[in-house]
């Protein structure tokens, strides 16, 4: 796989981001309006008169581009509505990107929004195509099918249980002291790990602190021309890669797929470290916001980004390595255990820590000299996903 890609075209000039949470009392057209607000609000050099075009990502809060338009009262601009599973917030972002660098528009928003908890389901809300009833995703939950990930991972690297569910545990731990730290997170407590390891079982060994929470929120994100960015910000955060990648959807039915990488993952990685021309990305990359659905995924993404050896990645966490003052931080913002998943806004929260990060006004998460950037999003299901990577940094090169 190979791509052209955009490097350097483009750059973010502006980002906004609600609270996650519980919005009980908000609309999705609320928590749009937010975002928004905090993005112009935060950048006077620009009004949301000049923006150009729109592109909207949601799975399930709305339909057409009258889902942002609306709300925001736009008159007669462009709205491109997209979704892709749980990248669907990175697919607007990247579609977003494209869109200048093409040359077509000078500045543009790319925005995500998901209302969750209104729908009354414990999980994502979504509308399956009419089949015949035999797809794998109709066959078992999310938790089932990513708890599949803990046996075998243990079984390939002869991995003592106990040492995996001991980093299984970090991995928890880890982002819910991040998240901690962060006024927009949806949980905003430390959790024991003793705790963590003695909750309640979802599925095979993931408790309930092992899988990510529901929530509510909107995240966006303002781009323009990388030779404009200045004329914006002092502290522009320019894009060096876009990766997004289907998968055939052979996992269940293929003998050779063992539950221990997402093929998509390793090959939307690549791509985007080509682009970006990284080639070393555990010492190049400074820190990383991955898709940790569930605490097995974000240890077998150490591995699929290339940031851990193959069987290694239980240890590195254990270690200490990913942690916020370890050798490359994962989700210093809290990740999905901390903010919960309103599908179309996660993508664009990832970057929004980025943005901060780079700013200097991540608070008591601030890393010292935050660099280069990756975020990543999966949506889907083992053996059965698309795959978003991105690599953002604070200079032009």
């Amino acid at each position: 796989m190979s791509s052209n890609g955009i490097r350097d075209k483009v750059a973010i000039v502006g980002m906004g981001c609600t609270q996650f949470g519980e919005h009980w009392q908000r609309s999705a057209d609320d928590l749009l309006i937010d975002a928004m607000g905090d993005c112009f609000d935060g950048n006077p050099r620009i009004d949301r008169a000049d923006v150009d075009a729109y592109w909207l990502g949601t799975l399930g809060s709305g339909q057409s581009g009258l889902t942002l338009s609306k709300p925001l009262g736009l008159d007669y601009k462009p709205v491109t509505r997209v979704e892709n599973y749980c990248a669907s917030g990175s697919e607007s972002f990247r579609n977003a990107c494209y869109g200048v660098a093409s040359g077509a528009y000078d500045r543009v928003v790319a925005i995500g929004v998901e209302k969750l908890k209104d729908s009354g389901f414990s999980g994502l809300l979504r509308g399956d195509p009419p089949g015949d009833g035999t797809a794998a995703e109709l066959s078992m939950t999310a938790p089932a099918a990513f708890s599949l990930l803990d046996p075998a991972y243990c079984a390939r690297y002869g991995v003592d249980p106990i040492g995996m569910r001991d980093a299984m545990t970090h991995v928890a731990w880890k982002n819910h002291r991040n998240g901690a730290l962060n006024p927009k997170a949806q949980f905003r407590s430390e959790v024991a790990k003793e705790k963590i390891a003695g909750a309640p079982l979802v599925a095979g060994r993931l408790g309930i602190f092992d899988c990510s929470g529901v929530s509510d929120g909107a995240a966006c994100a303002l781009i323009v021309r990388a030779e404009d960015a200045y004329n914006y910000t002092d502290t522009p955060l320019f894009v060096k890669a876009l990766s997004l990648v289907a998968g055939p959807a052979r996992g269940v039915m293929d003998p050779d797929y063992d539950y221990t990488t997402f093929p998509e993952v390793v090959r939307s990685a690549r791509d985007a470290y080509a682009q970006a021309g990284i080639e070393d990305p555990r010492s190049e990359i400074s820190l990383a916001e991955v898709h940790d659905c569930f605490t097995p995924t974000e240890l077998v993404l150490m591995e699929d980004l290339g940031f851990a050896d193959r069987g290694q990645a239980w240890k590195d966490s254990l270690a200490g390595d990913f942690d916020l003052d370890g050798r490359l931080p994962i989700n210093p913002d809290g990740g999905l255990k901390s903010f919960g998943h309103p599908v179309g806004a996660s993508g664009l929260r990832m970057l929004y820590e980025m943005w901060l990060q780079v700013q200097g006004r991540a608070g008591k998460r601030q890393l010292a000299d935050p660099r280069l950037a990756l975020t990543h999003n999966l949506g889907g299901r083992p053996g059965s996903c698309v795959s978003f990577v991105s690599v953002v940094g604070r200079e032009k090169n």
